[in-house]
This record gives C-alpha cells, sequence and structure tokens, in this order.
C-alpha cells in the first residue's frame, strides 16, 4: 500500500483560503497532517481555514514524528521537520512544501516531493478544474507569494 502525502501548514492556509482545499486529494484519498502543521494552520490561518482543515474527512492528524538529526540541523519551523521526518519515515509519501528552504532539503533527501502550485496544476491535468491561472490568481490575491516566471512556467505546462 502506498503511504498517504503529508503536507506543511502553507498549502493547507491557501488552498483553505481559496475555498479549494479538497484539490489536496489530487494526491490521493487521504492526505497526512502532523501536530506541529495543524497547530501552524490554527495559529496562522482565520478561523475559517482552520475549520475547513479540521472538518475535512480525508485529512488524518497524526502526532509528531521524532526529527532525525540530517533534518534537525536546518533548524526549519517546526510543520516543515515534522513533514519532512514523516516522509522520510514513510517511504514513498509524497512532502507537500513550499517553503523553499525545506524543498531544497527534500530534493537533498531524495523525498517524493511537491508544492500548493504543483497541486493545482495536478487538479488541471486530472480534469478537476477547468482552469488554473482563476486559481493561481486567487491565491496570489489571498497573499501567496509566486513569482511571475514560476507562474509563467505553469501555466505554460497547461498550456494556458
Amino acid at each position: 500500500m502506498t503511504e498517504p502525502p503529508v503536507v506543511d501548514a502553507s498549502p493547507l492556509i491557501f488552498l483553505a483560503r481559496t475555498r479549494i482545499l479538497q484539490l489536496l486529494t489530487t494526491l490521493g484519498p487521504r492526505i497526512v497532517v502532523p501536530a506541529p502543521v495543524y497547530a501552524e494552520v490554527k495559529a496562522k490561518a482565520s478561523d475559517d481555514a482552520a475549520k475547513l482543515v479540521a472538518s475535512a474527512s480525508w485529512v488524518v492528524h497524526v502526532p509528531a514524528p521524532a526529527v532525525p538529526a540530517d533534518i534537525a540541523r536546518w533548524d526549519l519551523g517546526a510543520g516543515e521537520s515534522a513533514v519532512l521526518a514523516w516522509a522520510q519515515a514513510h517511504s514513498g509519501s509524497v512532502a507537500i512544501l513550499d517553503d523553499a528552504r525545506a524543498r531544497q532539503l527534500a530534493q537533498g533527501l531524495r523525498l517524493p516531493l511537491i508544492g500548493t502550485l504543483g497541486i493545482v496544476v495536478r487538479a488541471k491535468r486530472q480534469g478537476r478544474i477547468p482552469l488554473v491561472r482563476p486559481i493561481v490568481e486567487s491565491l496570489i490575491a489571498h497573499g501567496m507569494y509566486l513569482s511571475s516566471l514560476l507562474v509563467k512556467d505553469a501555466l505554460a505546462v497547461v498550456g494556458e
């Protein structure tokens, strides 16, 4: 059985703010949320976004995993560290991360990786959304930083 993906706070917060949290299920029927990630969502997101995450039946809340030294030495946030530790301990689990340093470490550890924009592109490819551009615009309007080059590349990939 394939391990479910594990998600960090940023993708949860921005997808919840834009009311498209369910796009995370493009990666599978269950998504793991470690305790430090959920604590960050509750602290940083609006009550509505936190409630959406809490009420999603496909979200699997798990305790904080032990963070190995090779991850801890990067001094990332508790959420990013928990996501990477979970993905490392559960072979095949995709880490859903937006933080640049956490993504760099995931690549160094050879962990499967995707970000929020990758989730949106995947949803388009699966036919779950008609267009990527309006979602990207909504994510940016809700405070997510996406470089113009990254947006241009993503739109090109899906032919928009």
